[in-house]
């Protein structure tokens, strides 16, 4: 069996971001903070915990994701898609729920779409969201294109947009160098927490 944790923007006020870091500053200090070329963030709303890769190569982030689906909601575009756990093993746990059981189903509503170019392959369009994190103790909001990096090494990538706006600096020969780190919760936190539903494997596929 899989544990499906259903997530909306109102799941989010029983978990307040608040809680989990401090907020970006509005008027940084001008000197940047620094930065490793991989890092530990968590996703405020969830408590999820992910490795990402910071790239100055990438304007906009990236967040793994999988059966991305429009719908309407208010007459606004929005998505529902899933974090499957078994993509993130290295995600604490402090119990007997194997990752390969939870997934996360989180909705929000659509920021844009892009065009993404692929060398050899045909072009595939993606949808961007808004969402918040916790990067070094301290929390951001930025964009993120939907996309499935189940086969890259980094779940999350924090690209040039993000960097920019909250004065990064990386330090490319160095990762997980952040002084401060974020709060999150334990894979069986997630299940409790949210209220999983429970559903058959094939249910989900």
């Amino acid at each position: 069996m899989k544990f499906l944790l259903p997530f909306s923007l109102a799941t989010a006020l029983i978990f307040p971001t608040a809680a989990l870091a401090e907020t970006a500053p509005e008027n940084q200090a001008s000197v940047p903070e620094t930065l490793g070329f991989v890092e530990w963030v968590v996703m405020n709303d969830t408590g999820l915990r992910l490795k990402a890769r910071l790239d100055t190569g990438a304007k906009t982030s990236s967040l793994h994701a999988v059966n991305v689906e429009e719908f309407k909601k208010d007459e606004q575009k929005w998505v529902k898609f899933q974090i499957p756990l078994a993509d993130h093993k290295d995600h604490p746990t402090e119990g007997d729920i194997d990752h390969e059981e939870v997934i996360l189903e989180l909705e929000r509503p659509v920021e844009r779409t892009v065009l993404i170019k692929r060398k050899g392959a045909p072009s595939q369009r993606r949808y961007v969201v808004m969402m918040d994190f916790c990067i070094a103790g301290t929390s951001h909001k930025t964009q993120f294109s939907l996309t499935d990096r189940g086969n890259f090494s980094y779940p999350v990538l924090l690209g040039r947009r993000f960097m920019r706006d909250d004065n990064i600096l990386i330090d490319s020969a160095d990762s997980f160098i952040a002084s401060k780190e974020c709060e999150y919760m334990s894979l069986e936190e997630l299940v409790e927490h949210h209220q999983a539903k429970i559903v058959k494997a094939d249910e989900t596929t």
